[in-house]
């Protein structure tokens, strides 16, 4: 038995303008498309259900990188991303102490000195003021920086006489003293020491993860998030447990680095696939972020000349961990924002290519040369771009930069052009996780500071940004025979909103909202507006 479901207009995404009027499935998957009336009398012997929605559907979305515990972190965690002063975040920390036990750490995820009238980052000193008995810490919206109080530093043994580590950056005032602020490869010394959460806390964040991701929308998520919480079978055992049981949500599981060991012995060589859970490339970082001005550049930081960004990995490092993939017969997903740490990777990549049939990911691809653009497109290499790095980075990222550098950044348009495979993301919980503000975003490029719009011919159609997160996303996972089309035998993952975002405008389509989303023919949300 099936059902049957119409909209008010179905857009499959085969091609631009395509549209049906009803949709049959079953057991989880489309079983045909097309007139109503037809399909209707075709299986009236074999339809138990019928589903006449209010709105526009579409394929439901795919994120092609984020970090779903992450995610869940930002949720459960004291949030103070959209605070826009030092004050008013000094004032958050203080209240929400008074809500945790003596001794207890506070962790508060998102702060962006960016959206002050005093855009530098706050001092320890200024959190002792607060307390000197909770250890606090203070993550930057990027996650590539954090701010630590003395009392955080105390327990992580952080003194003022050590030592960088490689890849990272710990900050000192004029005089030398330590300012408590922490980045990259820094930060390994105060996470190291806080404490540990355990599995019930993880399939928490998990599943509110989730549950925030159906309501927009996203069915399925290519997700980063195996290293961080300690043992590596802890994690995976939480995903399997919710995710793996609930199946309500497609993750596609990028394997880290520093895990990738542990993740061959028990998985052995060649990839767990499955519907709900399966694994992918081998993720390493080549450079850090351009909040921090770690981003590797290939000239000085405009507003820091004393810099072009930190290097995560030595070349030969570097070569050695895309070696090890290669071993295990894995692709790679590099975090690389700067253009010359995309040179670096690319001059890897180009030396020891991936197995047939398989592609290596560049994540976040943010500063690029037309010269390594060229480069790209002659190689099995994929883009994961983040659109909505454009509304918050901007104007700020174009004094961060300076020319003529920032005039080949964030280049969609042109990736596109070159015949490059971008998938459209999130990067949550560094950004919001709304893929329809990331459309809007990709159309307008428009400032969420100063309402202006950026490098505007880079800017793509409503079909082109709809694709990043449906079609591309599908593909980049070698799933385009499954996934992010509304055609016979793929998924039946379905949204449905309340307008239709190709006859809208950037601002329309960032008011739209999420009405239903249905996975594997099942609704999994439904809005109550």
């Amino acid at each position: 038995m099936g059902t049957l479901w119409t909209a008010d207009k179905i857009y499959t995404m085969k091609h631009e303008n395509h549209t049906v009027e009803a949709i049959y499935t079953k057991n989880g998957l489309i079983a045909d498309i097309g007139d109503y009336h037809q399909l209707k009398s075709q299986y009236q012997d074999v339809i138990s259900e019928e589903h006449h929605l209010i709105g526009t559907m579409l394929p439901g979305f795919i994120d092609s990188h984020l970090h779903i515990i992450g995610h869940g972190e930002r949720l459960l965690r004291l949030d103070v991303t959209y605070i826009d002063s030092r004050q008013k975040l000094l004032q958050q920390v203080e209240e929400a102490l008074t809500t945790i036990e003596p001794g207890e750490w506070l962790i508060a995820e998102g702060f962006n000195e960016n959206n002050w009238d005093e855009p530098y980052v706050i001092h320890r000193h200024e959190l002792d003021a607060i307390s000197t008995e909770h250890p606090m810490i203070l993550t930057r919206v990027c996650r590539h920086a954090m701010v630590a109080n003395s009392k955080a530093m105390e327990i992580a043994g952080v003194h003022d006489d050590i030592a960088e580590p490689d890849g990272g950056v710990i900050e000192r005032d004029d005089t030398g003293e330590l300012t408590g602020y922490f980045l990259d490869q820094g930060q390994e010394l105060l996470k190291q020491a806080m404490p540990e959460p355990d599995q019930a806390y993880l399939k928490k964040a998990i599943t509110q993860s989730v549950n925030d991701l159906l309501s927009n929308g996203i069915v399925s998520g290519h997700s980063e998030d195996l290293s961080y919480y300690g043992d590596y079978s802890k994690t995976i055992n939480a995903f399997r447990e919710t995710i793996g049981v609930d199946q309500r949500f497609r993750a596609h599981l990028l394997v880290h680095h520093e895990i990738v060991d542990d993740y061959i012995e028990e998985q052995g060589i060649g990839q767990e696939q499955g519907d709900w859970l399966e694994f992918g490339a081998m993720k390493l970082f080549a450079d850090g972020a351009l909040g921090g001005r770690t981003a590797l550049i290939s000239q000085p930081y405009a507003d820091d000349p004393k810099t072009n960004g930190v290097a995560i990995h030595s070349d030969q490092e570097l070569k050695e961990l895309i070696l090890k993939a290669r071993r295990y017969r894995m692709a790679v997903a590099v975090h690389t924002i700067g253009d010359l740490a995309a040179e670096k990777v690319l001059n890897v990549i180009e030396a020891y290519p991936p197995e047939q049939g398989q592609k290596d990911r560049i994540i976040h691809g943010q500063i690029m040369r037309p010269d390594l653009i060229q480069r790209m497109a002659k190689l099995p290499v994929i883009i994961d771009i983040q659109p909505t790095f454009v509304s918050s980075d901007f104007p700020w990222a174009i004094d961060r930069v300076g020319h003529p550098l920032i005039d080949s950044s964030y280049p969609w348009k042109d990736y596109l052009d070159a015949g490059i495979l971008c998938g459209g993301s999130s990067d949550a919980p560094i950004e919001e996780i709304n893929p329809l503000n990331g459309i809007a975003a990709a159309v307008d490029r428009r400032s969420q500071f100063d309402g202006q719009s950026y490098l505007t011919s880079q800017c793509l159609s409503i079909f082109e940004a709809t694709q990043l997160y449906t079609v591309n996303a599908a593909k980049i996972v070698q799933k385009e025979n499954e996934q992010g089309v509304l055609l016979p035998s793929y998924k039946a993952d379905f949204v449905v909103l309340n307008n239709d975002i190709f006859q809208s405008s950037p601002d329309v389509i960032r008011d739209s909202q999420v009405k239903e989303t249905i996975v594997g023919g099942r609704v999994v949300y439904l809005s109550d507006q």
